[in-house]
Order: C-alpha cells, then sequence, then structure tokens
C-alpha cells in the first residue's frame, strides 16, 4: 500500500497579468488545507505546465512546499524529450516531494516496447515513488493490459492515475494488488472507491472540496448510502467543470469564490459567459441545498 491515499487536489496555477501569482497560490492551498484534503499535485495537467518554462514550474513547487509537509506533495514530471526530462526529473528530486505523477510522453506515440522502457528509464532514475499516469486522450497512447501490468510491477511505480477509460485494465490494476489505484475520472470516482480505488487525484475537489473528503471517508468507512447521496449532490458540479477545456471552468469556479483570478495561459482561453452563468446557479444551488 502507497502513502497516495483519500483525495488529492491537482492545483491549478494563478496568474495574474500573465506572472504566478504566488499570493493567490499561497490563499487557495491553505484553503484546501483547511478543508481536509490529503495532498496535492503540481504541475499536473491541471496546472498548464506546457505553458510554463522549467523555471516557474519549480518555483510553484518551492511555494507550496514551504505551506505543505513533503510528503503531501507530488510533482508532475511530462515530456517527449527522455534527456530533457531526466534532467528535469533531477532539479525536481533535489527537493524533498512524496512522488512524481508521470504520464507517458506525449505527441510521438511510442510502441508498447517503448512505454516499458520509458517507464522503467524514469524509474530506475528516481529516489521516490512515482505515479503512472494514464491518460490516453492526452498523451495520445493506450496502454495494452500486459504491458501496464509490467510497468507497474516496478517496485518504485506504487500507484496509477487512472484516466485510461478501459475498464478492463483497472479490474485488472485492482486485482493485481502491485499497484494502488487513484480515479483521475472525477464523474467516475464513487463506483472507482467501491471496487477498490484507494483515492482520486480529482480536479473538481478544487471547490467544495469537504465534501469530496467526506466522499472518500464515507465509502473507506462502508457507509455506502450516505456516499451515495454525497456523491450524487457533487455530480452537477463535476459535470459542468468538464463541459469545457480543464482547467477553465475550475479556475472560473475558484474566482466566483473569490480565491483566485480567472486567468489562464494562451492558447488557454477563459470560460465562456454561458459556463460562468452555470457555475454561479450550480454553486448557488450546492451552497443551499
Amino acid at each position: 500500500m502507497s502513502s497516495f491515499q483519500g483525495i488529492w487536489v491537482p492545483l491549478v496555477t494563478p496568474f495574474h497579468n500573465g506572472a504566478i501569482d504566488f499570493v493567490g497560490l499561497r490563499r487557495l492551498v491553505s484553503h484546501l488545507l483547511e478543508q481536509g484534503v490529503d495532498g496535492f499535485v503540481v504541475c499536473g495537467t491541471t496546472g498548464e505546465p506546457a505553458a510554463m518554462g522549467k523555471h516557474e514550474q519549480l518555483a510553484v513547487l518551492d511555494a507550496v512546499l514551504e505551506q505543505v509537509p513533503a510528503q503531501r506533495v507530488v510533482m508532475g514530471l511530462a515530456g517527449n524529450n527522455l534527456s530533457e526530462l531526466l534532467q528535469f526529473q533531477g532539479e525536481i528530486l533535489k527537493r524533498p516531494v512524496a512522488g512524481l505523477l508521470v504520464p507517458p510522453p506525449y505527441y510521438i506515440r511510442p510502441s508498447q516496447a517503448g512505454l516499458e522502457a520509458f517507464f522503467k528509464t524514469i524509474a530506475d532514475a528516481s529516489s521516490v515513488p512515482l505515479i503512472l499516469y494514464d491518460i490516453p486522450y492526452r498523451t495520445g497512447v493506450a496502454f495494452e493490459q500486459a504491458t501496464l501490468l509490467r510497468i507497474v510491477a516496478h517496485e518504485r511505480i506504487v500507484a496509477i492515475k487512472d484516466c485510461g477509460g478501459n475498464f478492463s485494465n483497472t479490474m485488472a490494476l485492482l486485482a493485481s494488488g502491485d499497484v494502488d489505484v487513484l480515479c483521475g475520472e472525477d464523474n467516475q470516482m464513487f463506483s472507482a472507491l467501491c471496487l477498490g480505488a484507494k483515492g482520486a487525484i480529482a480536479a473538481s475537489a478544487h471547490v467544495r472540496p469537504e465534501l469530496f473528503v467526506r466522499l472518500y471517508q464515507q465509502i473507506r468507512d462502508n457507509r455506502l448510502a450516505e456516499g451515495r447521496n454525497t456523491f450524487f449532490r457533487l455530480l452537477p458540479l463535476i459535470d459542468s467543470l468538464f463541459l469545457e477545456p480543464n482547467p477553465a471552468p475550475v479556475k472560473t469556479a475558484l474566482a466566483l469564490e473569490g480565491l483566485i483570478d480567472d486567468e489562464l495561459r494562451a492558447p488557454m482561453q477563459r470560460s465562456s459567459p454561458a459556463m460562468a452563468t452555470r457555475l454561479k446557479a450550480v454553486l448557488g444551488a450546492m451552497n443551499n441545498p
């Protein structure tokens, strides 16, 4: 069993006039800590790292580590230039992090053998545990089940963020006992937890995080009817937050709550006016059940 249990938030990166908003970042992290989330993923997809320089990513990580115990902080490590990725991994590992979240190399669509070699290289070079990030609709490559099971047998790959959309693979991972499964598709969280997932890395848990924490605890404690009620209370929010490209709706919701500015880096765009109106209504309904 890994240390990656419960509700982990893949942090957005707040911006103000194009620069990283470290004041907003501290305010957001403090709020999420107060609401009981278990940990943070810095510079995962939701953090817009593809639009940030490596020095900016490390600056965000350093800022989070000033507020959050290292055992509750995971850093995203993504790219398709392996030598540069290993160099960046070395820079990250100068910091005290709990682990790395690593997707397959995007765009180049390696073979199954290429995927195995890639993850072996990253895992062999790591001094901390890895969470494999299976998200084919962003990387352009899917794991065959046998490949996936061989990869997660590596001693340093201890968990998987499961966004693969392959129920058979999910069941095989849960049955293998080699790796902890963390749900990465927020609208599948209830069923995944009931089937044995150890938690979730959930972008929607930025908003009303205490309810996501409650959902996890209810299912963990076998209070399934209560968990089901909590999940269906959250579902309109979850569905709304993914109607437009992530993390635009999440940032809009956080801005409506006064936590950060509603700003993204190009080519990402802010939520549409219709989305902002929808989120106001959803949040209002949740605040007045």
